[in-house]
């Protein structure tokens, strides 16, 4: 039987082949959004086997090995790193159907050559074989990324990071730009009572600003927006349920922050919003005058399970999909940031598919003369990253919008052999086109819709991000 996973995966007519070959499949990568590890690029580490490389920190997988109820000590426990990888690879043959069955033997396959189906049978075998090849220099960090043909990587880095790791590569003269991103999601947790002022007090001490009201609050924002911004950041991203809105007086959320930072939480909850979308707007400013782009990623319920939450933390498994109300607040936002002539290169990116429609008309609303698709309907994210889900969100921007504008995918992982989805999502592009050229809703104009293809892959992008 031959390797399902092979030059014609995802492909289903000779246009398509064509089109993924001849266009798409030698481009190189702008990884705008990952949470590849800024120290394991800087030290150019080596894993110690595929359990470290593959299995740490991937819910995706743990997911799938929790619904077959394996013990969780083969999950995020104490087991060894073999024993781990024996449990993931007899859980791989039951997650056929689930975009983990394809990614599994797609990262098998390239980088490390193996094209057989990984099941408890080739555990050992392959474990011992990818441990070998993991020693190699061709199998750091870098080496990796090199072997992907990765020319940008978008890390997520808390203002208070001291990137101290991407000024390392930097001076490494490393030909892959690795550019820290923005992530505030923390300054926004008033509500998080002694992890939100432990917080406040780090801010501070890293922009040497002694934070007492919100507009010291800012100030200090300001200086790390200043300080990221020296070191090559571009771009700025938010984890939020939703764009929240503000109902209270400035006055009263000042009072409010201030209590809170006296250790008197009664009224944050109640606050929360209007202090959230009070800093988030302030901060959008300041990325105007950078000319960042700036990401929005809505809609997921997270910390689910707050047994599990209390046992192993947070981004262990148990987060899900929202159903939040996103248009009319999404809208707010963005038309007055218009309004003052603040609003930058905007990318907007739904966890609902059920949102897919709304994102998508939302982004025509504040488009803006001499820039190539300022604002952007994000790729499908998480739980979409997916054929489905990537089809669905493709269609819609086609549908309301102009996919021709469309920057593409990205990781979104933390893991280094997760590149894969660049070539998943090539595939499943350029045979959604040829279908149409097949069914004549397209003309068969191949170099047009390869020239098109390939912005989508990498050229909008690059531009995009001005890379």
């Amino acid at each position: 039987m031959s390797f399902f996973i092979n030059d014609h995966f995802l492909l289903h007519s000779e246009l398509a082949k064509e089109l993924y070959h001849s266009y798409a499949k030698e481009l190189p990568i702008i990884d705008y959004h990952s949470h590849l590890s800024p120290k394991a690029i800087a030290e150019n580490s080596n894993f110690k086997n595929i359990t470290h490389i593959w299995l740490d920190g991937d819910h995706y997988k743990w997911r799938a090995q929790r619904a077959l109820g394996i013990h969780e000590k083969f999950i995020t426990g104490d087991a060894s790193d073999k024993e781990k990888f024996r449990k993931w690879a007899s859980t791989v043959p039951y997650t056929i159907r689930n975009p983990l069955y394809h990614w599994t033997h797609m990262e098998l396959k390239n980088p490390f050559g193996i094209e057989e189906l990984l099941s408890e049978k080739n555990a050992d075998t392959i474990f011992d074989y990818t441990q070998s090849l993991l020693q190699q220099e061709e199998f750091s960090t870098k080496g990796l990324l090199n072997h992907y043909k990765v020319e940008m990587v978008g890390t997520t880095d808390d203002p208070t990071d001291n990137l101290s790791f991407h000024r390392q590569i930097e001076k490494s003269n490393f030909a892959c730009k690795i550019l820290p991103s923005f992530r505030p999601d923390k300054v926004f947790g008033l509500s998080k009572k002694e992890h939100f002022r432990a917080y406040i007090d780090l801010l501070g001490e890293q922009s040497k600003t002694a934070i007492h009201s919100l507009d010291s609050l800012l100030e200090a924002l300001q200086k790390r927006v200043n300080f990221f911004h020296e070191r090559g950041c571009c771009v700025s991203d938010h984890g939020l349920s939703y764009i929240p809105q503000c109902k209270k007086n400035r006055s009263d959320v000042e009072r409010v922050f201030k209590e809170v930072l006296e250790g008197k939480d009664t009224n944050a909850i109640e606050y929360q919003d209007d202090f959230t979308y009070l800093v988030l707007f302030e901060l959008c400013k300041m990325y105007k005058s950078k000319g960042w782009v700036q990401q929005f990623h809505l809609g997921a319920l997270r910390n689910n399970n707050s047994r599990k939450l209390k046992m192993l933390g947070p981004d262990t498994g148990y987060d899900s999909i929202g159903d939040y109300l996103q248009a009319e607040s999404l809208s707010k936002l963005l038309n007055v940031l218009e309004q003052k002539e603040a609003l930058t290169k905007t990318v907007i990116y739904n966890v609902n598919p059920a949102d897919n429609a709304v994102f998508a008309a939302m982004v025509g609303n504040y488009q803006e003369e001499g820039i190539k698709g300022k604002i952007q309907f994000g790729s499908g994210w998480w739980f979409l990253d997916q054929l489905d889900g990537m089809t669905q969100q493709i269609n819609a921007l086609s549908n309301m919008g102009l996919i021709s504008c469309f920057i593409g995918m990205l990781t979104d992982s933390r893991s280094f052999l997760s590149y894969s989805r660049h070539e998943y999502f090539r595939r499943l592009i350029c045979n959604l086109f040829a279908k149409d050229v097949e069914q004549g809703l397209l003309p068969k104009d191949t170099p047009w819709i390869g020239k098109v293809i390939q912005d989508i892959c990498y050229y909008n992008a690059k531009n995009y991000f001005n890379q």
